[in-house]
């Protein structure tokens, strides 16, 4: 896991993106300051489906960069939805991990779209990890995530603001590291389910088993 420093400098170097530059903090007060703005009270909304009666609370924690990520969501989430969150037996909730810059551009993106459109954009951030996280060039990288932005419905101008947002930037890195903190977050794709940690790639029915058992205890 990037440790502050290591982050910050990530995010520092090299943000030219397109047709603006991408504003980034330096120093001791920028990006990795732990919850600097989200403690003055930029509050990051959680991302959810499903009822929040349901008797199973899972919470995954996901990089967009991470192929094992892309993996669950393109080859498992769907079912997983279908069979246990649309069903009324979980309630779900998606959490961001950034071990890189490109993860929070993705992130940032997905969460400009609005709560309505997150999980479609998220799910073609997915689709197409291979096309834009493997890209040398943050800008290619950037105008990449863009593009998933404009087809998703937002503007030209909404994307570029989006992309130059730095106060949500440090907003959404602070939040990931109070989460990552209080719940021991080591890898991605991890589990929360019902209060117990479980990590790894999982098929439907290597997670449908543990959420049976939640409900079962």
């Amino acid at each position: 896991m990037a440790n502050r420093r290591t982050f910050l400098t990530l995010l520092a170097s090299g943000t030219a993106l397109g047709a603006g530059a991408m504003l980034w903090p330096r120093g001791q007060g920028g990006l990795g300051d732990l919850g600097a703005a989200h403690a003055q009270g930029a509050a990051v909304p959680e991302m959810t489906l499903g009822d929040p009666n349901a008797p199973v609370k899972v919470i995954e924690y996901a990089s967009y960069t991470c192929p094992h990520c892309a993996n669950f969501h393109n080859e498992t989430f769907k079912s997983f939805k279908a069979e246990y969150i649309d069903t009324g037996k979980v309630h779900f909730t998606y959490r961001e991990v950034y071990y890189d810059r490109y993860g929070l551009w993705a992130s940032m993106i997905a969460r400009c779209a609005g709560p309505r459109r997150f999980f479609g954009v998220s799910e073609l951030i997915y689709k197409r990890q291979r096309d834009w996280a493997r890209q040398s060039e943050p800008a290619a990288v950037a105008d990449s995530l863009k593009r998933i932005g404009l087809q998703a419905g937002m503007s030209r101008a909404e994307v570029d603001a989006c992309m130059q947002d730095a106060a949500q930037a440090e907003a959404l890195y602070g939040w990931y590291q109070a989460n990552s903190e209080r719940h021991q977050v080591r890898s991605t794709p991890s589990f929360l389910i019902n209060g117990e940690m479980h990590s790894g790639n999982m098929s439907l029915s290597q997670i449908g088993r543990l959420v049976d058992e939640a409900a079962g205890s």
